[in-house]
């Protein structure tokens, strides 16, 4: 049988020990440890959920629909063009909940340290790997359908498979873009954010909010849209202009989009680093350094 002693060591290697320091804000009291590791986890899973389950919306969506925001039109009505490609600009529908992934990022890099936001991209990548082995089994397994003669789904009278495979179909034609430029552009997103952090000295909350999204929503758009056409070929390309222009075009609806949602981002990520700084107890987001209490949650111990 173990000692007392030798008990207390083995649950302590086991459980990690709860933060001791928290920071102190003017009006609010301290709070029991139990209190305070329950608040700072509980924080950690709902942006670690949010960002995950909008990764995984995007992977389901992803280009099943294209939504047209606006158009460029003459003073005659006629749509502009760019180098013969007219300046139609859409998205894909599973790029909506995209921006809500780098502002979860942002708040979990600003108050749990870069250790855990890679951890929480890595996890977004296998669960890529995840949806796309459910997709292929859902597929892969005997169903109901009707089959033609070579034995493939037969498609029905308007020459549509069923919805799964419709589904199914466009899944795995941009996925692979999806998890490159995915992996990519949220690790450039973490990086970029602790270089303006620590060379600002921890201050100017906003640039290293918007300048690290800015640069890596380019990457992913341009890694996206680059992958999904010449490798998987799923872009609604008109064969009638020339390719290159007509990809511009969709780079650049993607990044303007981006970009809109990154500066509206900005009051959010603001006011929410406000308060949650009091609600976890932790130093003020434009102090720095930060004490031992923020190093305690990046440690993973908080």
């Amino acid at each position: 049988m173990l000692s007392p002693m030798a008990k207390d060591k083995s649950r302590a290697h086991h459980n990690p020990p709860l933060p001791g320091v928290q920071h102190e804000h003017k009006g609010l009291a301290r709070l029991p440890e139990a209190v305070l590791h329950w608040r700072r986890e509980t924080t950690f899973l709902v942006f670690a959920g949010i960002f995950l389950g909008s990764l995984t919306m995007l992977n389901i969506l992803g280009i099943t629909r294209f939504i047209k925001l606006f158009e460029i039109t003459d003073s005659e009505g006629e749509v502009e063009t760019l180098w013969g490609a007219k300046l139609t600009f859409a998205i894909a529908v599973g790029v909506l909940p995209y921006p809500i992934t780098f502002l979860c990022t942002d708040f979990i890099s600003e108050f749990w340290g870069r250790r855990r936001a890679n951890a929480v991209v890595w996890v977004g990548f296998l669960l890529n790997i995840w949806v796309v082995t459910v997709l292929w089994l859902g597929g892969a397994l005997p169903g109901f359908e009707q089959l033609a003669p070579d034995g493939s789904i037969a498609l029905d009278e308007a020459g549509r498979q069923p919805v799964f495979f419709e589904v199914r179909t466009l899944a795995f034609g941009a996925v692979t873009a999806s998890m490159v430029a995915y992996l990519v552009a949220q690790l450039v997103d973490v990086h970029v954010f602790h270089f303006w952090k620590k060379l600002t000295n921890g201050k100017h909350l906003w640039l290293r909010n918007n300048g690290s999204t800015l640069v890596s929503q380019l990457v992913d758009t341009v890694a996206v849209i680059l992958i999904t056409h010449y490798y998987a070929n799923a872009l609604p390309i008109s064969t009638d202009h020339s390719v290159v222009p007509q990809l511009v075009v969709f780079i650049l609806t993607g990044y303007t989009f981006k970009v809109l949602a990154a500066f509206v981002d900005t009051v959010p990520f603001y006011i929410g680093s406000h308060y949650l700084a009091r609600f976890l107890r932790l130093p003020p987001a434009h102090e720095a350094p930060h004490p031992p209490a923020a190093a305690a949650v990046e440690a993973g111990v908080g």
